[in-house]
């Protein structure tokens, strides 16, 4: 009985280990979509965390007509020519603990309890190099269906306005209320993975981990716009 115990307490980490690791390596499409290269995103691996970044404003979509830019961060600097979303748990994603203590209970009740969400907005004057950052060329279409996988993420008020939260804003970053809660089922990578699957790009069938979207991002354009 003891030997039947020991081999079940080792063998269903072991199960649920080798089912993540096996989704994450697999492709939601095992031949990716011929990309139109109309636009071209981004997404940026910041360890745990992902980010979509996309162009303010072309010639397809003017994020400047559905977001208020002077209150994108603390500097009211509206000088940005790229911004970039990300979705996460509201209470870590705003104010990470500092302590190791605190990191470890606050992942815990961030990934098996349902939390309050919230979206991140990131201006930038210039695409980020200090962090992992793959690029690749989206139709139109598809452009526009991630543009509005973002947008209606947003959580509104009565007034049909954004949220955005008072605390938690650096010098080119704000946070604003969001739809969903935040859980081991669906996290930040989820979202970033749910969005660009809008834009018909292959992502993994398990997207919790950052590193597993951006091994499947695939650039087959001969050149973006």
């Amino acid at each position: 009985m003891r030997k039947i115990k020991f081999s079940y307490f080792f063998t269903v980490p072991i199960f649920i280990f080798s089912a993540l690791l096996i989704g994450a390596l697999m492709p939601q499409k095992s031949k990716p979509s011929p990309a139109s290269c109309d636009v071209k995103i981004c997404v940026i691996n910041f360890g745990f965390h992902s980010e979509i970044v996309v162009p303010v404003q072309n010639k397809i979509f003017d994020w400047r007509k559905h977001l208020s830019f002077n209150q994108i961060g603390a500097g009211k600097n509206a000088d940005y020519n790229y911004l970039g979303f990300g979705w996460g748990e509201r209470e870590f994603y705003m104010n990470p603990p500092r302590e190791i203590d605190a990191k470890i209970a606050a992942g815990i009740k961030a990934l098996f309890l349902p939390n309050p969400s919230v979206i991140r907005v990131e201006g930038y004057k210039n695409l980020p190099q200090n962090f992992e950052i793959e690029c690749l060329g989206v139709s139109q279409s598809g452009y526009l269906k991630l543009n509005k996988f973002i947008r209606d993420t947003f959580q509104l008020n009565r007034q049909g306005e954004k949220n955005r939260f008072p605390y938690g804003v650096r010098q080119n970053v704000s946070y604003y209320e969001a739809k969903g809660t935040y859980s081991i089922l669906r996290n930040c990578n989820s979202w970033t993975a749910e969005a660009l699957r809008k834009a018909d790009v292959n992502t993994p069938v398990w997207a919790g981990l950052s590193t597993a979207i951006m091994l499947h991002l695939d650039n087959s354009c001969d050149g973006e716009k």
